[in-house]
């Protein structure tokens, strides 16, 4: 009988890697370097290697292992097949092949984000749920899709890319994806500054945001707080988009929960009262009464849904 299960978290800067018990228990996790040098051709080896390490150093045989399940920053066929990791350097190629080669292991390979979704659905925010929708807000807006437990990553791989859900038409300042008016221009770290920036230069209206020289997220949702008018307008506004945008995700999917996640989310319950608030607003009627909460696994979830990946 297996005991152990492997989930890992490849990002642009470090893989995360845990050793979990097949009854959910994280026994040990670590981190390597990414290394993206040469179209990033050493990744899944390193990862091989440091897989292998760890089994040597508990005495943990190969019948021992369920398998390792693996996301990655790109989209992902259910197959296994990569299709285009950018930030790793990676073209198309099945990487859970490659990474089943290497060890000798069954190898599950998802979107990072999908991943982190189904962590959150196993030991999270979305706990007890099977039909949840992780949204998180850091840099850009990710997203991830669970229906009856298990990821939709669709045809192209691009399932849950709810950063890039066009909200605004009219907008005329280009995402970095190339299109003008997704939902990352607004509610991301990123897209809640830039709204800031262009709201203190088109108006006069008086704010302590004008007295910080580097504007952050954590500065707009913290003047806010103390009740800053013109930082309580912008997470209006970021909310505003938000429930707007999910209102419209769950016409599609209706799910049971949404469990918001990212850097953005650490703002906590004004952040999700001010989203749920418009998501009511928007919503079909029977959906209106979809659950709110926030993520629990911080920047583990990748590596829970790893391992969840597999033991489903």
């Amino acid at each position: 009988m297996s005991q152990y299960v492997f989930g890992v978290d490849i990002g642009g800067t470090t893989v995360k890697i845990g050793l979990f018990s097949t009854a959910g228990e994280l026994l040990d996790k670590w981190e390597i370097t990414t290394r993206t040098d040469e179209g990033g051709a050493y990744i899944l080896s390193d990862i091989a290697a440091s897989v292998k390490a760890k089994m040597s150093e508990r005495n943990i045989t190969i019948e021992d292992v369920q398998g390792v399940g693996m996301g990655v920053p790109g989209p992902v066929k259910d197959d296994g097949t990569v299709i285009k990791c950018v930030n790793l350097g990676w073209g198309v190629f099945n990487a859970a092949d490659e990474l089943s080669k290497l060890t000798g292991l069954t190898v599950k390979v998802g979107n990072d984000a999908n991943m982190a979704a189904l962590g959150e659905m196993w030991q999270g925010g979305g706990k007890g749920y099977r039909n949840v929708v992780c949204v998180t807000l850091g840099t850009g807006v990710g997203g991830g899709i669970i229906l009856d437990g298990k990821m939709l990553a669709g045809s192209n791989g691009a399932g849950g890319e709810i950063g890039h859900i066009t909200i605004d038409p009219d907008e005329t300042d280009v995402c970095n994806c190339g299109k003008k008016g997704c939902l990352e221009q607004y509610a991301s770290a990123t897209g809640i500054v830039r709204m800031a920036n262009k709201l203190l230069n088109e108006t006069d209206k008086p704010s302590k945001l004008r007295e910080v020289q580097y504007i952050s997220a954590k500065e707009i949702f913290d003047a806010a707080k103390k009740g800053d008018d013109l930082s309580i307008d912008l997470v209006e506004e970021l909310g505003r988009r938000l429930g707007f945008a999910l209102a419209s995700v769950s016409c599609v999917v209706d799910p049971e929960i949404f469990v918001i996640g990212g850097g953005v989310s650490r703002a906590g319950e004004i952040l999700i009262n001010t989203t749920k608030k418009y998501y009511q607003q928007f919503a079909f009627h029977a959906c209106r009464n979809t659950k709110f909460e926030l993520a629990k696994l911080g920047n583990d979830a990748g590596m829970y849904g790893g391992a969840c990946s597999i033991l489903e």
